[in-house]
């Protein structure tokens, strides 16, 4: 993750960290439509992020100047439509996080690491 989003005003300043707007792309993400779990994106931060619980698992942001750009690695519902779910999901992420900071999401790339069969029964 980059560097905070900084503000100025007339009352002082305020400071968005990547990591804040990893829990709201988190929040958005796993309510998504077709989207049942969040994957890392190599072995290495899969291991990483399964030992320290991290809830931001899956989700990179970068944020350069005013812009911002988030990558999901998401796990999908077997049986749905995947590019649908990933159109649904950056939609859901970009319009939560910009709603919420003020910040100009540029990009949200989803890529999707596996699917999941439902237990029927």
């Amino acid at each position: 993750m980059s560097d905070e989003q900084n503000f100025n005003s007339s009352l002082g300043a305020v400071e968005i960290s990547p990591l804040a707007i990893a829990t709201i792309a988190a929040y958005a993400v796993t309510r998504s439509y077709g989207v049942v779990g969040m994957a890392s994106k190599n072995i290495v931060d899969g291991i990483a992020s399964t030992l320290t619980g991290d809830p931001h698992r899956g989700i990179d942001v970068h944020i350069n100047g005013s812009d911002v750009t988030i990558d999901l690695y998401v796990i999908v519902e077997y049986g749905t439509r995947i590019a649908s779910v990933a159109r649904s999901a950056a939609n859901t992420v970009r319009f939560n996080v910009e709603k919420t900071t003020g910040l100009h999401v540029t990009e949200v790339n989803v890529y999707v690491q596996g699917l999941r069969v439902s237990n029927t029964d």
